[in-house]
């Protein structure tokens, strides 16, 4: 299975079928794989286990065809049964050791920081990788913290040995800044699944990055 941690490619796509335009989770994903997203988390929080099983089963063939990695947002079980490649866990979801008792030393488990001592304590505890954020305000996402802005972003960047990806209100606009300040993955949810042309507004989106990168 695809072991692709941000850092290792650029952009980190997030699901949401509110966001989507009324349009099939199978053709936003395939916009997504088709313009070269590496690594894809299924989030949808309202629809019933049956369904989100259901579907990210039908993500699990789409991705390994395309080489892409499969990360299941909060659910373990879900991200065992459909064999996806990891899952990812907030700070109030199940504690990182017992995730990892669940899902043993291959399968990737990312968890969202808002803060150094949660970035300092998901390093210590044997993370594959962390999310920084929010960077800036975001309403993709119910009961979010406030942002952490860019101070938090530049603070991992220096201090924290792991591979991170920013997250957070970014768009095509600020993801220059967010490059600027120690990103080199950057995850996009509503910017991406939202788009009327999705492999249009990829392709966008990663060359406002790489102009950043060689500044």
């Amino acid at each position: 299975m695809p072991r692709i941690l941000p850092g290792e490619t650029d952009l980190y796509a997030l699901t949401d079928a509110r966001l989507s335009l009324g349009r099939p989770l199978r053709d936003v994903v395939q916009a997504l794989l088709s313009a070269g997203i590496k690594i894809l988390q299924y989030r949808e929080k309202h629809l019933a286990m049956g369904k989100m099983l259901e579907e990210c089963r039908m993500l699990r063939a789409m991705t390994l065809e395309a080489g892409a990695c499969l990360i299941i947002d909060d659910h373990v079980d879900i991200a065992l049964l459909c064999k996806a490649d990891g899952v990812h866990i907030g700070q109030d979801d199940l504690p990182l050791a017992d995730v990892r008792s669940l899902c043993g030393k291959e399968m990737i488990i990312g968890v969202s920081t808002h803060s150094p001592e949660q970035a300092v304590r998901a390093m210590n505890q044997g993370a594959d990788y962390i999310g920084v954020g929010p960077i800036y305000a975001t309403k993709t996402k119910e009961d979010v913290v406030a942002p952490v802005g860019l101070s938090y972003l530049r603070w991992v960047a220096t201090n924290i040995h792991l591979p991170f990806v920013a997250i957070g209100g970014i768009k095509e606009h600020n993801v220059a800044e967010v490059c600027a300040n120690g990103a080199r993955c950057a995850a996009l949810v509503s910017e991406f699944v939202g788009a009327s042309d999705i492999q249009g507004k990829v392709r966008a989106v990663r060359s406002a990055m790489q102009k950043a990168l060689v500044r």
